[in-house]
């Protein structure tokens, strides 16, 4: 089975859970080759139309995988090849002309994924849907010495260090949020997610004495499974799926999002520093990449196989 990637490719990359996705499936025996979509906007997408095609005619794909909405509608716009279309969250909860623009490429799609059952909710897709969260890397991100890992990054063990999940030029990250409610608690500091290999990632989160999510909106966001493989503590505003995939674990909490209820979480979990036990509720939800990869593969299965 051979499958071509579209995705989006401004920052000379693919996104991490597109390629490790791909690792996965790839380890079940699928063929995969990348077309990566340079451009903004509807128009800027489109202008890759006649590549993709020169693309699907030298690789002769039998499914086309798209990830996020206009690398959907994009993929959709050729008549040859059968489309997967991944859904992740901006595509969605940016509504406008780019949910629009995405519910068209629902419709001509073969089969839709959306990574949480909020997005499914706003979406309002009433059939060949599936909601399949991506999957989590359990061997890259794992629990660690919390003192080794400060010592590696020079960090003062007499500090309470939180993490922000994300870049502080993120405005859908909600950054300021997160300053301010630092701000409040005596004796701590926001370092900003950016720039690390996911290696450094896994050093970081171990190093910390929290996650702090203040997001406006998230579809299934990986960095919270990912803390939670790390067994981190992590205070999030409730967003995409954080509340389902926290459930039932302490240390990992879900709060409104205004500053006196995240500044009182924050300090409570600062001043018990104590793991969880995320890593077990990650593997109870079955969301390592194996077994997510198998998921996608019975419905490129599905695909190949119907009439």
């Amino acid at each position: 089975m051979k499958v071509l990637i579209v995705a989006n490719y401004n920052t000379g990359r693919f996104s991490p859970f597109v390629v490790e996705q791909v690792e996965s499936l790839k380890k079940l025996g699928v063929e995969f080759e990348f077309f990566g979509v340079v451009g903004k906007g509807a128009l800027g997408y489109l202008k890759n139309l006649s590549a993709l095609k020169r693309k699907i005619k030298e690789y002769k794909p039998d499914i086309i995988h798209a990830h996020y909405g206009l690398s959907g509608l994009l993929a959709t716009l050729q008549y040859k090849v059968p489309v997967v279309v991944t859904y992740h969250g901006s595509d969605i909860h940016t509504k406008g002309t780019t949910l629009f623009l995405s519910k068209i490429a629902m419709r001509r799609a073969h089969w839709n994924i959306v990574v949480s059952p909020s997005l499914l909710n706003i979406a309002k897709i009433k059939r060949r849907v599936s909601v399949i969260p991506c999957g989590v890397d359990d061997i890259t991100f794992y629990p660690k010495d919390k003192i080794e890992c400060r010592q590696e990054l020079g960090w003062s063990d007499n500090e309470k260090v939180v993490l922000f999940a994300g870049a502080f030029d993120r405005a859908i990250k909600n950054p300021q949020l997160a300053k301010d409610v630092v701000s409040r608690v005596a004796n701590a500091r926001l370092v900003e997610l950016k720039g690390y290999s996911r290696q450094e990632v896994n050093t970081l989160l171990n190093a910390s004495d929290c996650l702090l999510m203040t997001s406006i909106n998230e579809g299934s966001p990986q960095i919270i499974k990912e803390a939670m493989l790390t067994n981190s503590p992590i205070v999030t505003v409730n967003v995409g799926d954080v509340e389902y995939v926290c459930k039932g674990v302490d240390g990992c909490v879900v709060v409104p999002s205004d500053l006196d209820s995240l500044t009182a979480a924050l300090e409570t979990i600062l001043q018990s520093d104590r793991q969880t036990k995320g890593r077990n509720r990650i593997n109870q939800l079955g969301y390592s990449l194996p077994n997510v990869a198998n998921k996608v593969l019975e419905i490129y299965k599905s695909i190949i196989n119907k009439p």
